[in-house]
């Protein structure tokens, strides 16, 4: 069942989700050579403690951890660890809090140091598919209508769109429905309406679609061992158009 968010509902949102986003921005800067991605967790850790929220991801489904930190072919639910990221690599990173009642959501991918075209293309198409995504989430169109316009650019652009991982809706709860797929057809689902709230989240790989999980249960990496990015914003849809919450407080 999806449920449609008051403005009263979607205005806490828009703080939940401006504190992951505060938080992804504190991880961009400490994104270099050198660093741990267990470091990383234990930023975005602090910083939601600290602010009275609590990590979304800790203790999920059993997920150990606050972040998601998953590096170069690991697509989604990576494990922070001691590994040490080094120049070349690119780490995506997916973080959520539950704060006022309400839950954020959201994830970027970034080159560590210098990285390859290849990487850098990755990554730029898979944040433009992510947008694409979100100018079709609009009041009267379909779901369906978003899912396209991401495969539409992925493809177009020579990459392929993960099919076992979707976006969600999400609210009081980190997952609720509509499951959003990164792929699909114009026209097909439901009909979108002002108070659905969406997390679109686009995750691409350079080569095949094809995923699988890691022996520890939760690390999901590309078949082929290529590269993977991950970008995602929490929408709510209105009235006048798609308004993204995972946005920084200054850019309100």
């Amino acid at each position: 069942m999806v449920i449609l968010k008051s403005p009263g509902e979607i205005r806490k949102m828009r703080e939940s989700n401006a504190m992951v986003a505060d938080v992804l921005e504190g991880l961009r800067e400490l994104v270099k050579p050198g660093i741990t991605t267990l470091e990383l967790d234990e930023f975005a850790e602090t910083y939601a403690r600290k602010r009275g929220a609590r990590p979304a991801f800790k203790g999920y489904s059993g997920y150990p951890f606050a972040l998601c930190a998953s590096v170069n072919s690991e697509v989604v639910h990576g494990f922070p660890s001691e590994r040490v990221l080094k120049d070349g690599d690119i780490v995506s990173l997916d973080y959520g809090v539950f704060y006022g009642g309400y839950y954020g959501d959201s994830a970027i991918t970034l080159p560590v140091g210098e990285v390859s075209d290849k990487a850098k293309r990755l990554m730029k198409v898979t944040r433009e598919a992510l947008y694409k995504g979100i100018d079709e989430a609009r009041a009267g169109n379909r779901l369906g209508d978003v899912s396209f316009a991401v495969q539409d650019h992925v493809e177009n652009e020579g990459f392929s769109i993960v099919r076992d991982y979707v976006g969600h809706g999400i609210g009081k709860n980190l997952h609720e429905d509509p499951p959003v797929p990164n792929y699909g057809i114009r026209g097909r689902g439901i009909e979108l309406k002002p108070g659905i709230v969406l997390a679109i989240e686009p995750m691409v790989n350079e080569g095949t679609y094809k995923v699988k999980v890691k022996s520890d249960g939760w690390t999901v990496v590309t078949t082929d061992g290529k590269l993977s990015a991950h970008f995602e914003h929490t929408v709510a849809i209105t009235e006048n158009g798609p308004e993204i919450l995972s946005k920084t407080m200054s850019a309100q």
